[in-house]
């Protein structure tokens, strides 16, 4: 699971993909505020424990553990080094992720809360780092009332595992805040959000391998997280039985014209919000943005920004009755 010596393809300064991802690391504190924005307008952000799930660059984590203990876990050592924090390897980690250690794991780091003490704005206390995957995460049932999935979900080889995984260690009415790219965008069609290439948005992970990478991205054919998105229909489906479903379409939109700089950093997608503010087109867009389960968030929204509410057995049941 640990990440290779040699260096990785995203801090590789001759990829195509170089100063767009060097963007996005760059902006991960304004993604992080941003993420907090939308959580906060869900559950109180305050003395929760968080497992911030493909953390990145931990510019999430950093901004949730000011009133929160944050486990930042990440499957790239290197990524987790980088954050600037010791680190719980991923042999310690996956000796704890053993179905008779699960049960034990979290509470050697969750403190008492009773008042944050803070170090530096990149290590503070109620913050660990944790190398290790997804589809195995090495805690107890139960542990968090918020996991954070920013841009994470599509690189999944295995959906089953994770859903599993992450219903298993949410409490229960705990918070997932969810994104991801939209699959069926026509703004992604013509430009993918992960490679900049028309119509790859809409292929399967195998294809884009044997027809496109392998001529066009050849550095990129051996990797196992080549982005396969979804669809709204497809994340409905997969969450719809045991959570509460929320867009923020709505918000994202106004935050966006506002000059949040914490959503967007595709050069494709800041040169159409700028075609759009000098066309005067931001009001419309600002009108029309929704946050229903229709045409525009299905065919349009570049990026679905999704908090689910985890649903008790009662409240599930009480739901599926009013719907039947």
């Amino acid at each position: 699971m640990e990440v290779k010596n040699q260096t990785p393809a995203w801090l590789d300064e001759s990829h195509p993909n170089f100063l767009r991802w060097n963007r996005a690391r760059e902006l991960s504190i304004e993604r992080g505020k941003y993420v907090h924005s939308i959580v906060n307008q869900k559950v109180q952000t305050n003395k929760l424990s968080v497992l911030d799930l493909g953390s990145g660059e931990g510019g999430t984590s950093i901004v949730f553990a000011e009133n929160n203990f944050v486990v930042s876990l990440d499957l790239s050592l290197v990524r987790l080094k980088r954050q600037i924090l010791d680190v719980i390897s991923s042999e310690s980690s996956n000796e704890k992720s053993s179905t008779n250690n699960r049960n034990g794991f979290l509470s050697e780091f969750i403190p008492i809360f009773s008042g944050f003490e803070m170090t530096s704005i990149k290590n503070p206390l109620n913050l660990a780092r944790v190398n290790g995957t997804a589809l195995q995460l090495p805690f107890a049932n139960n542990s968090f009332d918020l996991i954070i999935i920013q841009d994470v979900i599509e690189h999944l080889t295995d959906i089953n595992e994770f859903y599993f995984e992450v219903k298993r260690v949410l409490k229960t009415n705990g918070t997932i805040y969810l994104s991801t790219p939209n699959k069926f965008s026509i703004f992604n069609f013509f430009s993918d959000p992960h490679f900049g290439i028309p119509m790859i948005s809409v292929m399967k992970r195998e294809p884009i391998k044997k027809y496109v990478l392998k001529y066009f991205r050849k550095n990129d054919f051996d990797r196992n997280d080549i982005a396969q998105l979804f669809s709204l229909n497809e994340l409905i489906n997969l969450f719809k039985n045991d959570f509460d479903i929320s867009l923020h379409t709505k918000f994202s939109v106004q935050e966006l014209f506002t000059g949040n700089k914490g959503i967007v950093w595709s050069d494709f997608h800041l040169k159409l919000i700028e075609m759009c503010k000098f066309l005067k087109l931001d009001w419309l867009l600002n009108k029309i943005a929704n946050d229903n389960l229709g045409i525009i968030n299905k065919y349009f929204t570049p990026t679905f920004y999704i908090t689910l509410k985890k649903l008790s057995h009662q409240l599930h049941e009480l739901t599926l009755n009013n719907n039947s």
